[in-house]
């Protein structure tokens, strides 16, 4: 049988306050038709007084209600089963749009890590073109030590007799010319002192070593 919360809390002597709250832990069987909550209770545990009062108050509600020859169309009956069907849509939906953010987040995470990935390339490119660049000029340096080495090399050379080996200048002084052609002949020497290993530079002045070799060609006027 089905009663009211009033009826309920008339027949059994308890306050609405206790039994909205056994009716929210789910101690009491209960349905919810029409935005009325009926509370299901075995008949025989009401007394006879009140079965025959609860059936003739909704006798007279019942024939209130009628209206002839209009089909009266009764709202589906709200269950504990419609409502955990609605928890459960709505847990439903919420999961998916969980699983929708966990989806951007990802998404953004690894455009983040792309991004840090491009930006270490690039700077390990510029590293490499600098290192390319410092190869270059270090090779370029390299060469032009080598170069001056082997066109200098006679410059280091050290004059072990000086005896037989004698300064351009001073043995200009020895010959009997005039001073335009000892010009002309300290510029020949000058000019092939790069290439010509017979000419001897130290500290910036020229040497002629007679025991070794022969400047005819050069001193030719």
């Amino acid at each position: 049988m089905r009663l009211t919360v009033d009826e309920y809390s008339k027949h059994f002597k308890m306050s609405k306050e206790m039994i909205h709250s056994k009716l929210r832990a789910k101690k009491l069987n209960y349905i919810i038709e029409d935005a009325i909550t009926y509370i299901i209770v075995p008949q025989s545990s009401l007394n006879q007084e009140l079965r025959s009062e609860i059936h003739a108050k909704r006798d007279t509600l019942t024939k209130e209600k009628v209206v002839p020859n209009i089909a009266v169309i009764t709202k589906p009956k709200t269950t504990v089963a419609m409502v955990l069907g609605l928890y459960q849509k709505e847990n439903q939906q919420l999961k998916e749009k969980i699983l929708q953010l966990e989806t951007k987040i990802d998404k953004l995470i690894d455009d983040k890590e792309q991004m840090l990935r491009d930006e270490m390339a690039k700077i390990e490119q510029v590293y490499s073109s600098k290192d390319e660049q410092l190869k270059s000029i270090l090779e370029l340096v390299n060469a032009k030590l080598a170069a001056e080495e082997s066109q200098t090399i006679h410059e280091i050379e050290t004059i072990e007799n000086k005896q037989e080996i004698i300064e351009l200048k001073q043995y200009l002084k020895t010959l009997d010319l005039e001073t335009y052609q000892k010009k002309v002949i300290k510029k020949r020497f000058l000019a092939v002192y790069s290439k010509d290993v017979r000419v001897i530079k130290q500290n910036g002045k020229l040497y002629l070593d007679f025991s070794k070799y022969d400047y005819s060609d050069l001193l030719e006027y």
